[in-house]
């Protein structure tokens, strides 16, 4: 059977596997079925099918299924936040652990995701062959319900593995946890179109690695040939000049992000110019998360900014092949319910010179004509819309051990403020 990115899937309890479709959608269980394997399921975050026995006597894990419930962030459940960026083939997911003093290798879903990620790292072809393909799915909401929708956002390798203190804000304790960063493999050669049918034929007891391999999408088969040094270019990306629906970049009324959101604009209603400190910050993260390095500057002084508000530098490659671009910045706390103006914006562009990048940090959203003149005319800045702000300061109060909540962030960051000035330095780069 054939499922795509973005499908939404229905998963009933109890299970129940004759209907194909269950009130309109997939039903997950039937996708599924197996008769001669364990059914699967996303009980967990982390949910590793049981290992079986191949045609070539090794025990391999068919598949692990990754689900992400972003309507539990913040709670004892899940107290940390994970990141899907799937246009972008990326995903970073946090692991099983949620307990002090614990090693986090032993938690079940930590340990089998360690498992896969020496496997997929491995130089020889034969160990790469028995990584569990990982199948990445996050709960959505439908009529109000977030329970028991999973819409499937692709299958990855993981790329990378940190270990990381974690802050548990609800119940006020620390505990150490992996951080997984995720590639998700691209599958336009397959429309876009996922054949669940080679986990399946996994699941069979006695199963033919080498035969159900040419089930696999062409990236996966890539990779296995190429190892992990060709997952960057195996990652997914979504080529858009599609624009951002505005609800898209406006946190849904009554949710934490909104709360956020409002918190940090009434924060800096009188002092909006200190706003600028928060959106370096922020401009930061998004560009790290990109895989780019963001080394802090400064801030300017808001009388006579010329232009920038915050300017920096980013960091491509390293040693003999790095680039350094200097980046200006626009930090503009504005009404939350009211686009932004494209005057501010061509401000922004008006100062770049070649080889400079240009960041644009609101607490609003930006209008479509606005998007449209920064993708047709290919202008080299970086658009960061309200939502987002509200949701990687979230990020940072819910990753931090230090701020008991958004408003001790807030305050933090406006007494870096004046530390942060350097007029002058600013003027030369600017005039250079």
């Amino acid at each position: 059977m054939e499922i795509k990115i973005g499908d939404v899937l229905r998963y009933k309890k109890p299970a129940c596997i004759k209907n194909m479709y269950e009130g309109g959608f997939l039903n997950f269980h039937f996708l599924t079925n197996s008769a001669e394997s364990k059914r699967l399921q996303l009980e967990k975050g982390i949910n590793p099918s049981a290992k079986i026995k191949s045609s070539s006597g090794e025990l391999v894990r068919p598949a692990i299924l990754i689900s992400s419930s972003p309507n539990k962030k913040g709670s004892a459940e899940t107290p940390w936040e994970d990141f899907y960026d799937v246009d972008n083939g990326h995903i970073r997911y946090f692991g099983d652990n949620k307990e002090p003093g614990k090693d986090p290798a032993t938690a079940l879903g930590n340990k089998a995701l360690l498992e896969a990620f020496r496997l997929s790292h491995s130089h020889s072809i034969e160990e790469r062959k028995l990584t569990p393909p990982i199948l990445f799915f996050k709960r959505t909401v439908i009529d109000g319900i977030a329970k028991g929708f999973p819409q499937f956002h692709g299958l990855g390798i993981i790329n990378s593995v940190e270990l990381v203190t974690q802050w548990d804000n609800k119940l006020q304790r620390t505990f150490t946890n992996y951080a997984f960063d995720f590639t998700v493999l691209c599958i336009a050669n397959e429309h876009e179109v996922f054949e669940w049918g080679w986990v399946n034929e996994r699941r069979k007891v006695g199963f033919s690695l080498n035969m159900t391999n040419k089930m696999a999408p062409r990236s996966w088969r890539k990779w296995l040939t190429e190892g992990s040094n060709s997952l960057n270019k195996l990652r997914r990306r979504v080529s858009k000049l599609s624009l951002e629906k505005t609800e898209n970049q406006k946190p849904i009324a009554g949710s934490d992000s909104d709360r956020v959101l409002n918190e940090i604009y009434s924060y800096y209603a009188n002092k909006k110019h200190r706003f600028e400190a928060l959106a370096e910050i922020i401009a930061a993260r998004v560009i790290d998360n990109e895989h780019g390095i963001y080394q802090k500057g400064w801030v300017t002084q808001g009388s006579s900014d010329g232009g920038a508000d915050f300017i920096g530098k980013v960091i491509l490659g390293s040693g003999f092949s790095k680039v350094e671009l200097i980046v200006l910045g626009q930090a503009k706390c504005e009404a939350l319910n009211s686009p932004t103006g494209g005057n501010h914006i061509a401000r922004t562009v008006a100062r770049l010179k070649r080889g400079w990048l240009g960041v644009y940090v609101t607490t609003s959203y930006f209008s479509d004509s606005v998007q449209r003149e920064v993708i047709e005319d290919k202008y080299p800045i970086i658009l960061i819309h309200g939502r987002r702000v509200a949701e990687e300061v979230a990020k940072i109060v819910y990753e931090s051990e230090g701020f008991g909540n958004v408003n001790d962030f807030l305050i933090a960051m406006d007494k870096d403020y004046p530390s942060r000035l350097k007029q002058r330095q600013a003027e030369e780069i600017l005039n250079c």
